[in-house]
């Protein structure tokens, strides 16, 4: 939570549970919100749902990858300014 009493959001795309784990746990105690997807089709739906102010993206990634999520996120009015960092 920020000055302003805005909670953060994150969404972690790990289809590696015990990363993602480790990464929500992680970033949840520095006060973060965070949201897990463990495939292409499910980061879209989340991250277009949660407006996250990052994404933590996978870049292999099972249904659709973690490029191409991002190529969608690019092209779309909801996802163009969300900061990605590929992990």
């Amino acid at each position: 939570m920020d000055q302003f009493g805005k909670t953060h959001k994150i969404v972690i795309v790990e289809d590696n549970t015990s990363l993602s784990d480790i990464y929500k746990t992680r970033l949840e105690i520095l006060g973060y919100t965070c949201f897990i997807a463990s495939d292409g089709e499910e980061a879209l739906t989340v991250i277009e749902r949660e407006i996250p102010d990052l994404v933590l993206l996978d870049i292999m990634i099972p249904k659709i990858s973690g490029d191409q999520v991002l190529k969608t996120m690019r092209e779309s009015s909801w996802g163009r300014y969300i900061k990605v960092f590929i992990i």
